[in-house]
Parts: C-alpha cells; sequence; structure tokens
C-alpha cells in the first residue's frame, strides 16, 4: 500500500507534459449563447393551453359528475358530448377533417388530466384518440380517412375490437373469422373487454380471414353499429366503472370489402404497432390518477390534527409523502420521454412500456398509500379517493399486462448486451 503511495506522489509531482485542450465546438450538442435543450416539462404555449383548457372542463363539467356515474356504472351523455365540443376527440387529427391537428402530446396531456378528475373518462379519450384514430391516419386511405375521421372528431365514439375469451395477451390466437363474400366480408366470432363499445358508433374489428396462415390472416376491419354489431354482455368492474367493457357478438355480420384498413393479412401489423403507442396513453392515464389521488389527500393531511399537530408534519408522514412525489415525478418523466420519442420518430417500445409499466405501478402505489393518510375518510366514497385505488388496478392489466411489459423490456436488454 505504501509503495501505490509513493508512486502515486511521485507521478503527481512529476512534471507533466501540456496536452491539446479537447474541445466540442463541432457537436450539435452545443447552444449558442442563451440558449439550452428544453426539459420535459417543456411545453409549447400550444400544449400548455390545452393542459389548462382540460384542467377547467374536467373540474367544472367531469368532476360533479364522477361519483354518480361510478355508482350507476354509466358515462353521461353529457361528458361524452362535451369531450367532443371541446375538440378532444380528434386531437391530432386535421383541421380539414375536422380535427384540432395537433400534437401527440397533447393528447397525452389531455388524457393525464382527464385522469386527475376520472380515469373512466380518460380511458374513454384515450382509446378513441391514440388507438382508433391513429389507425385510420395512419393505415386508412384517402376515402376512409374522408368517411370516418370527420365523424370520430364529430360525434361518433370509437371502439377498438382485439381481445377474446382464448386471447388477451396471446391476441393474435383469436378466433373470429372473416370470410369474402362478393364485395363484403363476413365476420363470425365475438370479442371480449371491448372499451367504449356500449356508446361507440364506430369499430375496428380484428379477423382472421386464412386461420391456415396463422397471425398473418388477421385482418383490420372498419364496422359501425348499424351494420348488425350485437352488445351481448356490459361488465360490471371493481374500477373505471363508468368506462363500458363489453363482450360482443358477430353473426353473418356484412362488412364492405372497402372497408378493409391497411390490406388484407396486416391486421397484426396494426395491432402491434398501435398497442405500442397506446401505452404511453396509458401511462398518462395512471399517471394522472396517481396525481389526482394525491392531490385529494395530501392537503388533507395539513388540516387533519391529532397529537397537537396536523399529521402531514409528522416525519413518518413527511417520508411517504415525499417518496410518493418522487415517484410521481419519475412516472411523469418516463412517459413523457416516450411520448417525444414517439412525435421525434425515434424507436420508443422499450420506453413506452417502462413507461406503462411504471406508472400502473406507481398508480396503485400512490392511490393506496392517500387512503391511509386519510384515514377512515380515506376508506369511504365520500372523499372519491378509494375510488382512484380501485381504478388503478386496471393499469397492470390493460393494454400489456405487466408482466408483458417487463418481458418486452427484458428483450431489448437482451438484444442489446447479448
Amino acid at each position: 500500500m505504501a509503495s501505490i503511495l509513493r508512486n502515486s506522489i511521485r507521478a503527481a509531482t512529476r512534471p507533466q507534459r501540456l496536452t491539446a485542450v479537447r474541445t466540442f465546438t463541432s457537436s450539435p450538442c452545443v447552444r449558442s449563447e442563451g440558449l439550452v435543450m428544453p426539459s420535459l416539462d417543456n411545453f409549447t404555449e400550444e400544449e400548455q393551453m390545452l393542459r389548462e383548457a382540460v384542467r377547467r372542463f374536467a373540474t367544472d363539467v367531469v368532476g360533479p359528475k364522477v361519483r354518480d356515474m361510478d355508482e350507476n356504472e354509466s358515462m353521461d351523455p353529457a361528458v361524452i358530448q362535451g369531450l367532443f365540443d371541446q375538440g378532444l376527440m380528434g386531437i391530432e387529427t386535421s383541421a380539414e377533417l375536422g380535427g384540432s391537428e395537433s400534437s401527440f402530446t397533447s393528447a397525452i396531456i389531455a388524457v393525464e388530466e382527464l385522469a386527475k378528475i376520472d380515469p373512466s373518462v380518460s380511458v374513454m379519450c384515450d382509446v378513441h384518440n391514440t388507438l382508433i384514430n391513429t389507425i385510420f391516419r395512419t393505415y386508412g386511405t384517402k376515402e376512409q380517412q374522408a368517411k370516418f375521421l370527420p365523424l370520430l372528431a364529430g360525434s361518433q365514439l370509437g371502439s377498438f375490437c382485439l381481445s377474446e375469451p382464448v386471447s388477451g395477451s396471446d391476441a393474435f390466437a383469436l378466433q373470429t373469422r372473416a370470410k369474402k363474400d362478393g364485395d363484403h366480408w363476413v365476420i363470425n366470432g365475438s370479442k371480449m373487454w371491448i372499451t367504449n363499445s356500449y356508446e361507440a358508433g364506430i369499430f375496428l374489428i380484428f379477423a382472421n380471414i386464412d386461420p391456415s396462415r396463422g397471425y398473418k390472416g388477421i385482418t383490420c376491419f372498419a364496422a359501425t353499429r348499424d351494420m348488425g354489431i350485437e352488445i351481448a354482455k356490459k361488465e360490471k368492474k371493481l374500477g373505471i366503472r363508468a368506462s363500458s367493457t363489453c363482450t360482443l357478438n358477430f353473426d353473418d355480420l356484412r362488412i364492405p370489402a372497402e372497408n378493409v384498413i391497411g390490406g388484407e393479412g396486416k391486421g397484426y401489423k396494426i395491432a402491434i404497432d398501435i398497442l405500442n403507442e397506446g401505452r404511453i396513453g396509458i401511462a398518462a392515464q395512471m399517471l394522472g390518477l396517481a396525481q389526482g389521488a394525491f392531490d385529494k389527500a395530501v392537503p388533507y393531511t395539513y388540516t387533519r390534527k391529532q397529537f397537537g399537530q396536523s399529521i402531514g408534519t409528522f416525519q413518518g408522514m413527511q417520508f411517504q409523502i415525499a417518496q410518493a412525489a418522487i415517484d410521481l415525478e419519475t412516472a411523469r418523466l418516463l412517459t413523457y420521454n416516450a411520448a417525444r420519442r414517439k412525435e421525434e420518430g425515434k424507436p420508443f417500445v422499450k420506453e413506452a412500456a417502462m413507461a406503462k409499466y411504471w406508472a400502473s405501478v406507481v398508480a396503485q402505489r400512490v392511490s393506496g398509500q392517500a387512503i391511509e393518510w386519510a384515514g377512515g375518510v380515506g376508506f369511504t366514497r365520500e372523499t372519491g379517493i378509494e375510488k382512484f385505488w380501485r381504478d388503478s388496478k386496471i393499469g397492470a392489466i390493460y393494454e400489456g399486462t405487466s408482466n408483458i411489459q417487463l418481458q418486452t423490456i427484458a428483450k431489448f436488454i437482451q438484444k442489446e448486451y447479448s
């Protein structure tokens, strides 16, 4: 050890040869004077205005209806109409087709803000925007876009029909079949766990046109309610009760051949691509949910007194609240990083999986703690805090379970390091 120290001292005192100073002036990361890289909290003026508008709508219009919608397990039609009136059902759709022509991040902001008040309304808006509208914009023909996107932006709710009794996480094991009959396709089968389906007017149905080709036979079809879609059962759920989740039956459902989206046999690619994007929306929903529970419970801890002081000032409570705030911030950074990467055309599948997984963990954790912070009052329905906890559980299940997200992340790590 002594010899090592002597060698170190000798090296330190030995005259050093001057070397050229390395500069980074050619790097694209160098900023001109006064210009710095924006943080993930940096939003455009349009995005800030949208956040404020959605927050007002959620507080003033949705808020007073939340408890009744939850108790009745139904979405108030006035809330749905309000979403259309506010331009929140065609956020990325072009103005030419009746939309708001805003960014993907704008859609994520809307989902987050709605979830702070009611995650049921949030997921309705999310599925409609990040799944239904995006499929038409990305894979639809000009004729299909002109036909369906104005309706989706102005009056018709959309529903994404993929899951079945035997195909949940293994989505491509679906049994719904489609056979060609002249200039129509005839669909037979059923779907389960279909969001928005009770109120929807437009449905994207995934069916296999050639089972011998496996998942390569899966095709996406656009259908409307008046074609004969049967709503067989509306589920009674633990949480997000106002959001409809139904079983659908297709009995010789005839769909015009012109309603095939993206081409025959391309449904599997559409589903994979769109669910990767949709996971960012669910991350935003879970983030908003957690923030909503936090916002309700924390002020209570500073008004409720025990042993002569506010319970929020006890060190044990302070530590829990601080940790929850950290969890919220990490979920927020993951979510908006994934959203910005998607907008920039960068790879985002791993980041979306991380955001969705972690935001769902944080949502359950923070909403559960929020109940405890409010004590007995938090356990009652009066405050609405317990609803956030009930609603949080679905985050670990839909649009890819938590285990599926972890598997996706692990595959990217394996690819990088093996």
